[in-house]
């Protein structure tokens, strides 16, 4: 009879010895060669509707197997409930059965899923044939031992779990749904040692969630940019789903659900300020230099004119400090550098953005100095002497504007976040992304845009996000809209945005012809305060699109 683990009938103990037949033999060796060969004939799963039954893959469940057999790096894009995660944890079974002294972590969002992913896989282990496991050494719910040296782990992603250890795989589960600064801190932590080693295995498995980390890594390996496999399956490949199941499901859920999770569209949310659509064909690309929260996309060019826009962090653990360098020359204006940092002090940051300004050739500086931000900006001024810095003014219903400095009323160094400013600044930055009027090659923009939202009669992240990017790129879009902005670079936006348009709106209006305002284009009609304070110029000026 053979020894077993702590009374469990289901595990042989370490040091236990075990009677081979000559047929246990040659499966053993079978079996250790081909890992689907060994998961179809020895793996066994929970079946909702059956119990405990063998796990006999689809097509493209095998095809998931041989690719992490064959391949250091796997990412693969899956719907819900396709066994995705079942899978995943058959291999593994095979790998630390059939390989010593190797380490595998088992990450997920939490510490807790994680651990039911290895209850999962324990399960199966425990009705592998006796002449087919290792004897065991350590068993719990968060990792186990086996007699060969092979250890499996089970924690939540972050670098913290693994740090310090030498692993030979990580399965990153759900990793889409992964907090994007956790996923970035663990890849910038964890994967040098990884890739340092020429057999460790990387596997990633998701349904998407957004436009993240996961999306990130997804489209590099499409692109070929990465060394990692990409793996997509499509709902219809799952037995039992066709066009009548995809009309129940979406009755049962929503359209937008069954596009995210079996679909697998990256469509975030669909109350974006920038339409999901035009965020999906925003191309993004690695910055020719990083250092330190600063990534730099275009050096700056002696002929060039260069904004600065600056969102300072209001405390909170998650807030980020942030600016962007804007290319004001042409239109389409360009981000070509940024900056983003939630741990640089108060009396440090207005240092860097001095430097990044002055690289820029003395770039024009916008300040948000609600909070703290009025002394990121009094140290530009007063303590650097640094001369561009916009000033703004309110004047009566006219609202803030950009000030000269000097005048009636007093004038703040930078503006304020008022609810008509950010409603102008949305608005004119809607205009602008969505008619190609600016080039964001910035990934951490991008998915701040896929999480922007409408909330009441505003635009704020989604909970758990940040959108201080997103704030720095509403403060530029509210500047473009002010006289300053205009003479400063003779573009006046919202022309060139109605004269991009004009060509479609004629042709719309061509059949019913056109209505004559009274208004000549080629008249030179002055705007002007009335004694109300208002402000008025020409209807040309702000064509309704609505």
């Amino acid at each position: 009879m053979v020894e077993t683990y702590k009374g469990n009938p289901n595990l042989k103990s370490a040091q236990v010895r075990q009677e081979f037949t000559q047929e246990n033999v040659e499966e053993f060796i079978k079996c250790s060669q081909n890992p689907i060969h060994f998961i179809e004939n020895y793996v066994n799963i929970v079946s909702i509707d059956e119990g405990l039954v063998p796990f006999h893959m689809y097509p493209f469940q095998q095809e998931i197997v041989r690719t992490f057999h064959e391949n250091r790096f796997t990412i693969c894009k899956l719907p819900r409930q396709s066994g995705k995660s079942t899978v995943v944890l058959s291999y593994l079974i095979h790998y630390i059965l059939f390989n010593e002294n190797v380490n595998v972590a088992i990450l997920a969002n939490k510490a807790s899923t994680a651990r039911d992913l290895l209850s999962r896989l324990q399960l199966a282990y425990e009705h592998l044939p006796a002449w087919l496991q290792q004897g065991v050494m350590n068993w719990n719910k968060g990792s186990l031992e086996l007699e060969n040296g092979s250890k499996i782990l089970a924690a939540s992603t972050s670098a913290s779990a693994i740090r310090g250890g030498s692993y030979n795989i990580i399965f990153l589960d759900e990793f889409a749904f992964i907090p994007s600064n956790i996923a970035e801190q663990f890849f910038s932590s964890v994967y040098p040692t990884i890739s340092s080693g020429q057999k460790s295995k990387v596997m990633i498995i998701s349904t998407p969630h957004g436009m993240n980390m996961f999306y990130k890594m997804w489209a590099d390996a499409e692109n070929g940019t990465s060394e990692f496999k990409p793996i997509e399956v499509h709902w219809s490949e799952v037995p039992g789903r066709d066009e009548a199941w995809k009309e129940q499901t979406i009755k049962n859920t929503s359209e937008q659900q069954f596009l995210q999770e079996f679909e697998c569209s990256f469509l975030g949310s669909v109350d974006t300020l920038i339409s999901p659509t035009k965020i999906q064909t925003i191309p993004h690309t690695d910055p020719m230099e990083r250092s330190a929260g600063f990534d730099v996309w275009e050096r700056p060019n002696k002929e060039h004119q260069y904004c600065i826009t600056v969102d300072v962090a209001r405390g909170a653990s998650k807030d980020y400090s942030a600016f962007i360098v804007m290319d004001i020359t042409t239109i389409p204006y360009r981000v070509v550098a940024k900056y983003r940092s939630n741990e640089i002090k108060p009396l440090i940051f207005p240092d860097i953005i001095y430097r990044a300004a002055k690289t820029y050739n003395d770039a024009q500086i916008l300040v948000e100095i609600n909070d703290i931000g009025g002394q990121i900006a009094d140290a530009l001024h007063h303590d650097m002497a640094y001369e561009n810095i916009i000033q703004s003014q309110v004047k009566g219903r006219l609202g803030q504007i950009v000030s000269s400095g000097f005048g009636d009323g007093e004038s703040d160094l930078g503006i304020r976040t008022t609810k008509s400013l950010k409603r102008i600044g949305c608005s004119t930055l809607k205009q602008l992304i969505e008619g190609d009027k600016i080039h964001i090659p910035d990934f951490d923009i991008v998915v701040e845009m896929s999480t922007f939202i409408q909330k009441g009669q505003s635009f704020e992240t989604e909970d758990g996000g940040t959108d201080d990017l997103m704030m720095c790129l509403v403060f530029f879009a509210w500047l473009t809209d002010q006289n300053y902005f205009k003479e400063l670079t003779d573009d006046d936006i919202r022309k060139q945005l109605f004269d991009s348009q004009k060509e479609v709106i004629e042709a719309d209006m061509a059949p019913f012809g056109f209505i004559d305002d009274g208004v000549h284009y080629g008249e030179d009609i002055t705007p002007f305060v009335d004694s109300d304070g208002d402000y008025w110029r020409p209807v040309k000026n702000y064509p309704d699109f609505n």
